[in-house]
C-alpha cells in the first residue's frame, strides 16, 4: 500500500464522515432559530436609528440559522469544510454597516449561529441573557444632549464676533465647525449643545444683519 492509499483511509475515509441524526439537526435549527427570534425581538426593541430597517432585522435571523447549518455540516464533513472554506473566501459583502450598534448585532447572531451549530446551545442562551441585561440597564442611562449644527447666514462679516457672544451665552458647548466669509456674506456651521433651542434662533435673528439661522441634528457625538 502506497503513501497515498494510507493517506486516503485514514485520513479522508476517516473523517470525511460521521453520523448525524435527523432529530440532532433539528434540535440544532430549532434552538438556533429560537434565539434568533429573540435578537429580532431585542433589536425591534431597542434600536433608535432614525428609520427601522426590518430587511436587515430579518437578516439576523437568517444568517443565525445558515451559520448553525454551516458549523454542523463542518462538524461531520472535513471534504465539505474544505469546500466551505474555498467558497467563502471568494464571497464580498459590500453592504456597509454605518451604526456600530447593527454590527454588534450582526457579530451576536453569527455567533449565536456558531455556538449553536457546535452544540453549545446553553452557552447562547445565557450569553444572549446577559447581552439583553447589559444592553436594558445603559438604555436606561440618562443619555447626554445630542449635539446640534447650527447654522447662520449674515449679509455682514463683521458680525461673527456678535453671533458668537450669543452662542456662548445660550449653549452649554460651541465649536466653530466651518466659516466661509465673503464681502457681502458670512456663513458659519457650529456645533453646539442647547437647551433653549427656540431663543437661541429668535436671539439670533434679532440682529439686523442675521438673514438666516437654523439648527440641524447630526448622528455623531460631541467631544468636550
Amino acid at each position: 500500500m502506497g503513501i497515498r492509499e494510507i493517506i486516503k483511509e485514514s485520513f479522508i475515509e476517516g473523517y470525511a464522515s460521521g453520523n448525524l441524526e435527523i432529530s440532532s439537526i433539528f434540535i440544532c435549527i430549532l434552538s438556533t432559530t429560537v434565539i434568533a427570534a429573540y435578537i429580532y425581538m431585542i433589536y425591534k426593541n431597542i434600536n433608535k436609528n432614525s428609520f427601522y430597517n426590518r430587511n436587515f432585522n430579518l437578516s439576523l435571523v437568517t444568517i443565525a440559522i445558515v451559520t448553525a447549518a454551516i458549523i454542523l455540516t463542518i462538524q461531520f464533513n472535513i471534504v465539505v469544510s474544505l469546500g466551505m472554506v474555498g467558497a467563502l473566501s471568494i464571497v464580498r459583502f459590500r453592504t456597509a454597516i454605518k451604526d456600530p450598534m447593527d454590527l454588534a448585532f450582526l457579530f451576536w447572531s453569527i455567533s449565536v449561529g456558531i455556538i449553536c451549530g457546535a452544540g453549545f446551545t446553553m452557552i447562547a442562551v445565557i450569553t444572549s441573557a446577559m447581552l439583553t441585561i447589559v444592553l436594558v440597564i445603559f438604555s436606561m442611562l440618562p443619555e447626554s444632549r445630542r449635539a446640534l449644527i447650527l447654522v447662520v447666514n449674515a449679509a455682514s462679516y463683521k458680525e461673527e464676533e456678535e453671533i458668537m457672544q450669543i452662542v456662548n451665552k445660550s449653549c452649554q458647548y460651541a465649536r466653530t465647525r466651518a466659516r466661509n466669509i465673503s464681502k457681502t456674506n458670512l456663513n458659519l456651521a457650529i456645533e453646539v449643545r442647547v437647551q433653549d433651542q427656540k431663543g437661541l434662533i429668535e436671539k439670533l435673528m434679532d440682529l439686523e444683519s442675521i438673514t438666516t439661522a437654523s439648527l440641524v441634528e447630526q448622528s455623531g457625538d460631541a467631544a468636550v
